[in-house]
Parts: C-alpha cells; sequence; structure tokens
C-alpha cells in the first residue's frame, strides 16, 4: 500500500499494516521521517516527484482532490511513470479516496446510495476518479474523526455548544475511531473487488444524539449554563420525553452497514460514551 499523505490516520493504519504483514510506502510534504517527500501540485507538469514513487497495488489518497481534472492527473501521472511490461506481475494499482460524509445533506437516512450534494468541489473530484476508465477505485467518506487523546469528541463541546441556544439546535453526531478506519483501509485493501467502483459511508455504526452525550458528560458551557441543566430545558421544550431521542429526530442520519458487510469486517472500537 502507498499512502499519499501521511497524516493523523497514518498513525493508525501503519501499525496495523505492520502487524498484519502488509508492505506500504508513505508520503510527506516534507519528507520527514521514513517517508518520502512528495506533494500533490496540479499546476506543475514535472513527473519527477511521480518518479520517486513506488509501485502499489493500492493507492491511498488522504488529502483532499477538489474540482474536475485533478483525479484524472494524480492517477495518469502515477501511472505514466510506473509502466508495466506485459511480462511483469505489477498490476495497475487500485485506488482509495479518503472523503467526508458531508456530501449527503438529505435530512433522514442516508446509506451509500443515497443523493449527495453534486456540486460538493470534493464529491465532485471522487465522482471523476470512480468514473476514470481502466481505473479501478473506491471512495470512503468518513465520519467525525476521534481518538482517545487531541481528537476527542468531548473536547469540541466548547466549540459546538457554547449557548443554550445552540444545545437546542444539535441533533445527531456520526463518528469514527481512527484505529476503525484502519481496519476498514485494510479490509478494503485485502477485499477491494468487493467496493471497486463505488462510494461508501463509514462509520462505527452508532448514531449518536447531542444531547444524550451532553447529558452524559456534564459540565459547563461557555456562557455558564449547566450542561445537563441545558439539555433538560431543551427537552422539555420539545416534550422529549427520554434520551436518546428517535433517529427521526436527529435530522440528517447516515448508515455504514453495508459497507461493513461489503468488506466482511466490522468497528472494533466500541462507542463512545
Amino acid at each position: 500500500m502507498l499512502i499519499l499523505g501521511a497524516g493523523w490516520t497514518s498513525t493508525f493504519l501503519i501499525p496495523l499494516l505492520q502487524s498484519s504483514k502488509i508492505s506500504y510506502a508513505a508520503t510527506t510534504t516534507t519528507g520527514r521521517g521514513d517517508t518520502i517527500k512528495f506533494r500533490f501540485d496540479p499546476s506543475s507538469d514535472d513527473l519527477g516527484p511521480y518518479r520517486n514513487l513506488p509501485a502499489a497495488s493500492t493507492v491511498l489518497i488522504t488529502f483532499p482532490l477538489k474540482g474536475t481534472g485533478q483525479s484524472k492527473q494524480l492517477v495518469e501521472r502515477y501511472n505514466s511513470t510506473h509502466s508495466t511490461p506485459p511480462d511483469s506481475n505489477v498490476t495497475t494499482p487500485n485506488w482509495i479516496q479518503l472523503g467526508a460524509t458531508t456530501i449527503y445533506t438529505n435530512s433522514g437516512w442516508n446509506d451509500h446510495k443515497s443523493p449527495y450534494d453534486k456540486h460538493n468541489d470534493r464529491a465532485i473530484a471522487e465522482d471523476e476518479l470512480l468514473s476514470l476508465r481502466g481505473t479501478s477505485s473506491t471512495v470512503l467518506n468518513l465520519a467525525g474523526l476521534y481518538d482517545d487523546e487531541g481528537r476527542n469528541p468531548r473536547k469540541w463541546v466548547p466549540r459546538v455548544a457554547k449557548t443554550k441556544s445552540d444545545v437546542y439546535g444539535k441533533q445527531a453526531l456520526h463518528l469514527i475511531h481512527g484505529a476503525d478506519v484502519a481496519r476498514a483501509l485494510v479490509a478494503v485493501h485485502s477485499h477491494f473487488d468487493k467496493v471497486a467502483k463505488q462510494r461508501w459511508i463509514l462509520t462505527d455504526l452508532w448514531v449518536y444524539d447531542w444531547w444524550g452525550l451532553l447529558m452524559g458528560w456534564g459540565g459547563k458551557l461557555e456562557d455558564g449554563t449547566d450542561a445537563r441543566q441545558a439539555v433538560i430545558e431543551c427537552m422539555q421544550k420539545d416534550s422529549t420525553k427520554a434520551l436518546p431521542r428517535p433517529t427521526d429526530s436527529l435530522g440528517r442520519v447516515v448508515s455504514s452497514i453495508d459497507f461493513w458487510v461489503a468488506v466482511g469486517a466490522w468497528p472494533g472500537r466500541g462507542r463512545v460514551t
């Protein structure tokens, strides 16, 4: 596997690749550590950076490609510098693009076959990748990424729920732990034929109710209001009898079960509490 852009995701993915005995290489813009220096520059015609990349059976793109042309350019430049002779056992790589579930904007349930915002710059680039002739590719639209440290969802509260009015507007939250992103990527690498030419939603299979999370976590909002008191008052305002609220009260909700079934894997980190 070639990881284009060894950032946060790679801190979970690389250890799993190592323990799974899957060979890999990774790039960063600076070439720090054991990575290869590479920066995708759609305005440059220089093929030198591509020639420095190794041949791979799976290429993972972790950075966003946007609009028309960038996906085609990246794939064509990599392929043109990694042509294989007829007697070679090296094949054209499979491509994975990481995206975001924010392209799904419809209220109610959304799965990987649901309508999405086709005018979104990232969605345009993802669609281009999926449509490239002779290219095997897939897109994983990720829910909110979290870990047990800097990206702990509890730390998001001061940013997203400063007042009781903010709390009242909070509905569903969808998450995926970095370790489960890694599990998903290894599963895709091993069973690419099950997911090729499609986009998929990736969550930990839970739909979280922000009110339920805030009730469990407690604490103070930025304006000094007790978080649990704010939730209780919001529940009274909406005549909500218990938490979590039913999914039909949570606005946009997404399902990823189709993905996990397709690759024969499942999330391993449980749920946020």
